[in-house]
Formats: C-alpha cells, sequence, structure tokens
C-alpha cells in the first residue's frame, strides 16, 4: 500500500485507527474454544464489526506462532479475511543479519503479504535494508517505546548530547525514505511525539498504548498529526477484549466508534 492510498483510506473513514489483534486464547470469549479454530473466529468478528472505522489491522506475532503451526495458519486465514482497503501490519519486531532479515522480509512480505512488518533496528543498517527493498511495503521501526525498560537504551545519552533513539531517528533517515518507513513511538510518551515529529516530520508513527495502556489521544494527536495525518494509533485489548461475553463484537464495535469519532475531531481540528 502506497502512502497516497493509506491517507486516502485515513481521508475516507475519518480514522487513523489502528486495531490490535492480539488474540490471547486465554482471553477470548470461553464459548468460542470449542470451535475448530476460535482464534479465527474471534478475530473474524472483530473484523466484520470494524472494518469501517479502522484503517489498519496490527496481528501480534507471538500470540499465533505460541500455538505452533495451527498458530500460524489461523494468523494467515485472519490476513486473508482482512479487507483489502485496511492496512496490514505484521508486529514482529524482527530484525537480524542480513541474510536471516532477508528471509524474514520475503516470509511477511511475499509469503504472507503484510503490507509492514516492526522491526528493531539495534543491529543496524545491514539488518534493516533487506526490508526496505520491497516495493510498496513498509518498516515500522522501533524508536521510542511505551515500556518502562525503554530508557535502559533507548534514552541514553551518547557523545554528542544526543538520546540513542535520536541518534537512530538520524541513521535511519539514510537507509529509505518517509514512503517506506514508520517509526514506532509510544502513545504513554506523548512528551515525546512532539520532540520526535520534529525530527521526523513526514513520516507515519504507529502508536500503541492508547486504551488498556493508559494513551491520551488528544494530547498524542496533537503533537503527532501533519498534513498528511502521519498517524496511525493503535488500540488492542480495550477494544478487543471490551467484552468477555457472547457481546464481544458489539462491545468491540462501540469502543472502536468512541476512538474514531474522537479521531475524526481531531482531523477536522488539527489539519483540515
Amino acid at each position: 500500500m502506497t502512502r497516497a492510498e493509506l491517507f486516502e483510506q485515513i481521508k475516507k473513514k475519518n480514522s487513523y485507527l489502528s486495531i490490535g489483534l492480539d488474540s490471547d486464547l486465554e482471553k477470548i470469549p470461553k464459548h468460542l474454544l470449542s470451535l475448530p479454530d476460535p482464534v479465527f473466529e474471534f478475530n473474524k468478528q472483530i473484523i466484520d464489526a470494524t472494518h469501517d472505522l479502522t484503517v489498519a489491522y496490527k496481528p501480534n506475532i507471538a500470540f499465533y506462532e505460541v500455538q505452533g503451526s495451527k498458530g500460524w495458519e489461523s494468523l494467515q486465514k485472519t490476513l486473508d479475511y482482512i479487507p483489502k482497503e485496511c492496512f496490514t501490519i505484521a508486529d514482529a519486531k524482527r530484525g537480524d543479519i542480513g541474510n536471516t532479515s532477508t528471509m524474514y522480509a520475503r516470509t511477511y512480505f511475499q509469503t504472507m503479504n503484510f503490507d509492514s512488518i516492526t522491526v528493531a533496528p539495534y543491529m543496524g543498517e545491514d539488518s534493516v535494508k533487506p526490508f526496505l527493498y520491497f516495493t510498496g511495503k513498509w518498516v515500522i521501526l522501533l524508536i521510542h517505546t511505551s515500556n518502562s525498560g525503554s530508557v535502559d537504551i533507548q534514552q541514553l545519552e551518547t557523545r554528542d548530547g544526543r538520546y540513542v533513539y535520536e541518534e537512530v531517528i538520524f541513521a535511519s533517515q539514510r537507509w529509505g525514505s518517509a514512503d517506506q518507513m514508520m517509526y514506532v513511538v509510544g502513545a504513554t510518551k506523548a512528551d515525546k511525539i512532539g520532540t520526535i515529529r520534529a525530527l521526523a516530520p513526514d513520516h507515519f508513527f504507529l502508536v500503541p498504548g492508547v486504551g488498556a495502556q493508559g494513551g491520551d489521544l488528544e494530547a498524542v494527536s496533537k503533537a503527532g498529526l501533519n498534513s498528511q495525518c502521519g498517524l496511525l494509533v493503535n488500540s488492542s485489548r480495550s477494544v478487543i477484549f471490551s467484552s468477555p461475553k457472547e457481546d464481544f463484537a458489539v462491545a468491540a464495535r462501540k469502543e472502536a466508534l468512541k476512538l474514531q469519532q474522537e479521531m475524526a475531531e481531531y482531523l477536522q481540528k488539527y489539519i483540515q
């Protein structure tokens, strides 16, 4: 999916919502567990209920690979079911030496046909570049994450007085363009989003952490929106697990609609 196509969906739906399909077997409604593929059935109903409100779906690969071959089957069925106009994100956090990264890139971009993949950049350029060779695909680099351990490395100061995450932004802009590379910036670090936007004015940011993790959508939007939106704000648990009962898809739609309506206000307020 190109940048123009993604922005067109954002405008059409008045939304920059990404829904994380962190479909944990221990958390999905119990009545689904007797079905042949409960994870896919759960995802299918979530997608049916929300696809007109969201521009992206982000399966977290860990929740699928933990089930072995059955999980990979559920993941592929889910990916095939997602409407083609929705941007798909493999939240896999891959990144290794060049030939291994090439295999990861072929797995997610060719074999499975995701639009994008999250990548850890801390092994440097040769671990990221293989993902950038695929036309129409996106690399989403982990830059400034929401977890408490992000201070251990990402926020260390370098000899030049910059933080490590800033150095990664500067370096990565030599590897690829804003038309093929996004950055992960945690919603609970909203005070940093404006700083990072100044360093990367044209890039899309994938912003997890709104909802269950406590990120503030208005603060994120005010700091991060640019002229082509430039944000994909992800919510996972607060949407997909908003009800443990048979009405889970209805409840998920209700939560997604709240976010979409708020996003529509910010799109009008800040970029139109």
